[in-house]
């Protein structure tokens, strides 16, 4: 919430005879306030609004009008209004002595009289106190705003999270319930439901449970939270989940019980359908276990398919053990290039005369930017990589890059596809797709040195069951196949694996097919491998179907950029662990015209912030030891509630459970790229 500067605000002068309004316009003005004159009293009614500061009149502008209008206006102000008016009376006509004027105070209510001849300085401190009234007044109105913004964003979030709202007093026991909460009760919203109707709605062998958790968090203060049958009024049995704190008053007494309500039902009997099929697979596992044992071949075939099952086990935890160790390389670069590419940014600018420095440099961020691309691709087999995840069609995809494709793989190959028909839209990073399919058909082509056929495939699958490692749902099947040379199960088995490829030294980094896989996992599908060596290979990307509430709720209207328009030198303070890097962007910061100060801990930021110095803007990084970035902006929004942060990390998702409030600028970044995310702070 901000001040309202006096010089935005309005005022308005009726003072249609002599030179008064010249004179209180002038006295406006030179206090600093904005003032425009109005001509008779229906252009003061057709001026004013809540952003009118306040509003001098003279006694015999409105001696002789009707006043009725202007009073209704009075009265239909907001709660938080009260706009304060200035009279300006005759010589000795006070409202003392004067009862004409003293009608104006039921009329106008918040009035002022100077009697006139006036001083100018009684009338610049009447003005300025107005003044001060009306800021305290829009001052209101923005805490009246913000509650009623915060009142809705959590009937939002309940209505969205389909969470019921209830509250009990501990000492009426009266039980107030949101619409919301009546329903899990099988209430409508126009029904009553106390709390002793909420006790006879509970399940008889969960009534006592139930009482016992309230009791257990009335005495100990701990958290209730309890799962329990309820029977609606038409006889169904439903489950419910309830969850609640203890409020107390400022003197520590139990007051009531604040909590939310949830209808489990589906997922409990989804727990029970399960629980019930892992009985009849248990029976099976007995059954099959029964006939293994009579036939010994059968065991053979058995341990031999847990062997395979086995294998693939490994081979799935050694592709994660990869991942993790290559997700942190890739950070770990990534800040190596941050220190790299700032330096040579600052160094690329004091060269500029030398033709030779300047070469020389530009490829320096030329191998520099490589290296932010290897890691691009490094994350995206950590699956780590920062998605623009939205609809997409895929067949329009596919048919949009038909002709990129056919130029990549050259005359010698033919380019064949096959689509579905009414193919739903997938969820999924449109450009890391395109990319994929690039590479496998790059790959493809390179299996063929004779020339060939691809295939492009799009077609529509349903998981269900224990049919796949799949969640159970729709699928769009982007499969590729060549007539190429094939892989033996050997190379198949690693085909997947990072820095692993077949081709010559320096044609491959051996990233891409362990990019797909990446991607693939990233987005909740699946990439599989088919091959035969004089066969030809066959690579399939698996990606769930988009639902359609997210198709509707993504908006995928343009939005209009809006130039940014530079405001300014700023002070930042930035918080970094790594003195390279620091240095780096310090450079950077200070070259964009901004004053920098520079920590390496968090602990040294909050030392700085304590001290009461003004900055604008916090940059911090997020991997730092002792106390994280993300810590560290939680701190710092106790101590600093306004201070924007700004989040530099190499990350694209921080760790599960992480939620901080601030900015996100990604490693390694240009001086562009700093200077864009400063001015929209």
């Amino acid at each position: 919430m901000t001040a309202i500067p006096d010089s935005g605000i309005l005022n308005l002068v009726l003072a249609p005879t002599g030179r008064d309004s010249q004179i209180a316009c002038s006295l406006l003005l030179e206090a600093g306030y904005k003032a425009a004159v109005v001509r008779d009293l229906p252009d003061l009614l057709r001026q004013m609004n809540e952003d009118v500061g306040l509003v001098v009149v003279t006694e015999e502008a409105v001696r002789s009008a009707d006043l009725r209008p202007l009073s209704q206006w009075v009265k239909n102000q907001p709660s938080w209004s009260d706009i304060p008016f200035i009279v300006l009376t005759q010589r000795g006509g006070g409202p003392e002595r004067n009862p004409a004027a003293a009608r104006l105070l039921e009329v106008l209510g918040n009035v002022n009289f100077i009697e006139r001849p006036f001083h100018a300085t009684t009338f610049v401190s009447v003005a300025r106190t107005a003044m001060r009234g009306r800021r305290r007044q829009y001052e209101a109105r923005s805490r009246i705003e913000a509650l009623d913004e915060g009142e809705r964003r959590l009937a939002t979030a309940l209505e969205a999270g389909r969470l019921g709202a209830w509250e009990l007093d501990l000492d009426s026991l009266v039980l107030t319930t949101s619409t919301t909460c009546r329903s899990i009760f099988g209430r409508s919203a126009d029904d009553g439901f106390t709390y002793g109707d909420l006790i006879a709605s509970i399940h008889p062998e969960d009534q006592e449970r139930m009482q016992t958790a309230v009791a257990a968090t009335i005495e100990t203060g701990i958290d209730y939270a309890i799962e329990y049958r309820t029977i609606w009024p038409d006889g169904s049995v439903h489950w419910a989940e309830i969850r609640a704190q203890l409020y107390r008053n400022r003197a520590g007494q139990a007051v009531k019980l604040v909590g939310v309500s949830a209808n489990i039902t589906e997922r409990r009997n989804a727990e029970e359908h399960q629980r019930r099929l892992n009985e009849v697979l248990e029976e099976r596992v007995a059954a099959r276990t029964a006939e293994l044992e009579d036939a010994h071949s059968v065991v053979l075939a058995e341990v031999a398919q847990r062997q395979k099952a086995e294998d693939q086990l490994r081979q799935s935890q050694k592709l994660e053990a990869i991942g993790q160790l290559t997700g942190g390389v890739a950070h770990d670069f990534n800040n190596l290039l941050m220190a790299v590419l700032g330096n040579l940014e600052m160094l690329r600018k004091s060269v500029a005369d030398d033709p030779r420095l300047v070469r020389l440099t530009d490829g320096a961020l030329q191998g520099a930017r490589r290296g932010a691309s290897l890691t691009q691709r490094l994350l995206a087999f950590a699956r780590r990589q920062d998605l623009q995840v939205k609809p997409v069609d895929l067949r329009q995809l596919v048919e949009g890059m038909q002709e990129l494709l056919s130029r990549s793989v050259g005359p010698e190959v033919s380019l064949e596809t096959e689509f579905s028909d009414n193919l739903p839209p997938v969820l999924a990073d449109a450009n890391q797709v395109e990319l994929a399919l690039l590479n496998l058909a790059v790959n493809s082509r390179d299996a063929m040195p004779d020339g060939g056929a691809i295939r492009i495939r799009l077609s529509e699958k349903m998981v269900e069951g224990d049919q796949s490692d799949l969640v159970d749902g729709r699928y769009n099947v982007l499969a590729l196949t060549d007539t190429g040379n094939g892989m033996d199960s050997a190379t198949l088995a690693k085909a997947v694996e990072p820095f692993f490829s077949t081709k010559e030294l320096g044609k491959g980094t051996g990233l891409g097919l362990s990019m797909i896989h990446g991607l693939a996992l990233q987005l909740g599908g699946k990439f599989v491998l088919e091959s035969a060596v004089g066969v030809g290979t066959t690579a399939e990307l698996w990606i769930p179907v988009a639902a359609a509430d997210v198709i509707q709720a993504l908006d995928l209207t343009p939005v209009p950029i809006t130039p940014i328009i530079n405001q300014g030198p700023k002070r930042i303070l930035l918080v970094d662990d790594d003195v390279l890097i620091a240095m780096s962007s310090a450079d950077m910061i200070m070259d964009l015209g901004h004053e920098v100060v520079e920590v390496h801990s968090g602990a040294e930021a909050l030392d700085v912030l304590q001290t009461g110095e003004a900055f604008d803007l916090m940059i911090t990084d997020y991997s730092m030891p002792g106390m994280n970035g993300g810590e560290l902006v939680r701190h710092t929004k106790q101590l600093r509630p306004n201070l924007p942060v700004l989040l530099a990390t190499g990350y694209a998702d921080l760790p599960a459970g992480v939620d901080v409030d601030a900015a996100r600028l990604s490693k390694p970044y240009t001086q562009d790229q700093l200077a864009n995310e400063i001015v929209k702070i």
